[in-house]
C-alpha cells in the first residue's frame, strides 16, 4: 500500500493541508479570486498520483489488451487486470471475476436492466426504485418495463428527505423482483441504510441493485457484507479519470446474464451460424477498453486507501455539519434533505426566489464552484415543488474556510437581489 506522495513520509493521519498539495488544479485562481472547488459530487478533482500513473503508461507501457504477445502487449494487460484486483479489494469483492469494467455508473445501471432485466422479468412482475433515484436509475428501468411487460413502481420520500419506510412496507412485496436503489442522494445527501434495504429486499425473493456513485468515493463499502446483489460506481467520482465505471455483481448471476453489447473480446468463438461467449468479466466487456483509465482508477484507490476511507468519512461529516450551521445562518435560504447527521458530504439549497443559475454565477465570481440545476434528478424537485437547487458538495481537499468563503458570497448574492 503506496500512502499519497505529500503524507508519505509524515503522521500516519494526513491533514487536508497535505492532501491539497497533490492537487494542483486547486493552486488556481478564478476571477481573481483562489478556487474554493465544491463540486466534488458532479466530479472529483484528480491527485498528481493518479495524472502521473496514466502518463507513465502512455508513455512506457501502452499497447491493446489480451490481444498480442509481445512485451507492450503483455504489460498493457498486466497492468489492466492488476486494476481490476486492485478494485476488487477496494470493495471486498469475493473475485476480480466480478469486476466489469464500463464507461460510468449510468452504463453499469443499463447493463443489469437490460441483461438481467429482459432475460428476467416479464408481465407481472415488478420493479421497485425511490422517488430520490438519479435518472441512471430510473431511465433503464422504465424502459426495461415497458419491453417486458413488468411494472415500475416507486418508494416515495418524506419532508425530510428521507425514504419513507411505511410506504416500503406495503410495496416490497413477493411482486417485486429487482429493487434498485441509491446508497446516496447525490441531491439531497440522505445516506440509506444500505444493509438493510438489501435483507428486505432478500426476504421477498428480489435482487438489491444498488447505485453507489455517491457512496463509493466517501464511505467504506464492503459488497459481501453489505450482500447486495450488483454494485455500480464510477472512477471520476473516486479522484479517478473520466470514461470508466464499475459494476460488482454476485457471481452466479453474472454467469446467468446474456451478454449486453457483441463484439470484440467477449467472444470464445464466432461462426457465421453463431458464436460462444467468453468467461467472466470478459463476456460484458466488448471492445478495446479503457486501459489507461483503468490503471488511473486503480491509482485512486491507492490514494483513497493511503488516506483512509474512515478518516474521509469522518472528514466530510464534520465539513458537513459545519456547512449545514452556517448555512442555515442565512436567512431566506431552505436547505433540501435531513440534518447533518443523516446526510453525506453534500447541501442542495435555495435563495429566496433567486433562481439556483444566478446564484451558482454570482458565487463562480467569487472563485466557488458549485452545481445548480436539477442534477438529473427532476422527480426529487417534483416532490419539493421547485425547478432546481443549488448543490455545494465536499470532499478531501475541502476547507472550513472554503464553507465561509461559500456563506459569505451568498450574503452578496442576498445584496444583489435584495433579499
Amino acid at each position: 500500500m503506496t500512502l499519497p506522495q505529500s503524507f508519505k513520509a509524515s503522521a500516519i493521519m494526513p491533514t487536508v493541508a497535505e492532501i491539497r498539495k497533490d492537487f494542483p488544479i486547486l493552486e488556481q485562481q478564478v476571477h481573481g479570486h483562489p478556487l474554493a472547488y465544491l463540486d466534488s459530487t458532479a466530479s472529483s478533482q484528480k491527485p498528481i498520483q493518479v495524472i502521473e500513473a496514466m502518463n507513465r503508461y502512455y508513455r512506457t507501457t501502452h499497447a491493446n489488451v489480451h490481444r498480442g504477445v509481445h512485451y507492450l502487449s503483455e504489460a498493457a494487460t498486466t497492468a489492466y487486470e492488476n486494476a481490476r484486483l486492485n478494485i476488487a479489494r477496494f470493495i471486498n469483492a469475493p473475485s476480480p471475476k466480478q469486476i466489469i469494467y464500463t464507461r460510468n455508473t449510468t452504463e453499469s445501471l443499463n447493463l443489469v436492466a437490460y441483461s438481467w432485466g429482459r432475460a428476467n422479468l416479464g408481465p407481472g412482475d415488478e420493479v421497485l426504485i425511490t422517488e430520490m433515484e438519479h435518472h441512471s436509475n430510473i431511465v433503464p428501468w422504465q424502459l426495461i418495463c415497458e419491453i417486458t411487460g413488468a411494472t415500475l413502481r416507486y418508494v416515495p420520500i418524506t419532508s425530510r428527505g428521507e425514504l419513507d419506510m411505511e410506504a416500503l412496507d406495503s410495496l416490497l412485496t413477493e411482486k417485486i423482483r429487482v429493487f434498485a436503489f441509491t446508497a446516496m442522494s447525490n441531491v439531497l445527501g440522505t445516506i440509506n441504510p444500505v444493509e438493510e434495504l438489501v435483507a428486505r429486499a432478500h426476504a421477498v425473493g428480489a435482487i438489491a441493485v444498488v447505485d453507489g456513485a455517491q457512496s463509493v468515493p466517501h464511505l467504506p463499502t464492503d459488497v459481501q457484507a453489505m450482500d447486495m446483489d450488483f454494485l455500480a460506481f464510477s472512477s471520476h467520482k473516486m479522484l479517478g479519470p473520466t470514461g470508466m465505471g464499475i459494476l460488482y455483481g454476485k457471481r452466479e448471476l453474472l454467469e446467468a446474464m446474456p451478454p449486453f453489447m457483441g463484439g470484440g473480446d467477449m467472444i470464445r468463438e464466432v461462426k457465421m451460424e453463431g458464436s460462444r461467449w467468453n468467461e467472466l468479466p470478459y463476456k460484458f466487456e466488448a471492445g478495446t477498453p479503457a486501459i489507461a483509465e483503468a490503471v488511473g482508477l486503480s491509482a485512486a484507490v491507492d490514494y483513497l486507501r493511503g488516506i483512509g476511507m474512515d478518516w474521509i468519512a469522518d472528514h466530510e461529516r464534520r465539513i458537513t455539519a459545519y456547512a449545514w450551521e452556517r448555512l442555515s445562518e442565512v436567512e431566506g435560504l431552505r436547505i433540501l434533505g435531513p440534518g447533518p447527521e443523516r446526510r453525506g458530504g453534500l447541501i442542495s439549497f435555495v435563495l429566496g426566489d433567486v433562481h439556483p443559475h444566478d446564484v451558482a454565477a454570482i458565487l463562480d465570481m467569487d472563485g466557488i464552484a458549485v452545481r445548480a440545476g436539477h442534477h438529473c434528478a427532476q422527480p426529487i424537485h417534483d416532490h419539493y415543488c421547485i425547478p432546481a437547487t443549488t448543490r455545494a458538495s465536499f470532499y478531501i481537499y475541502n476547507t472550513e474556510e472554503e464553507v465561509d468563503r461559500l456563506v459569505m458570497a451568498l450574503y452578496k448574492a442576498k445584496a444583489m437581489f435584495d433579499l
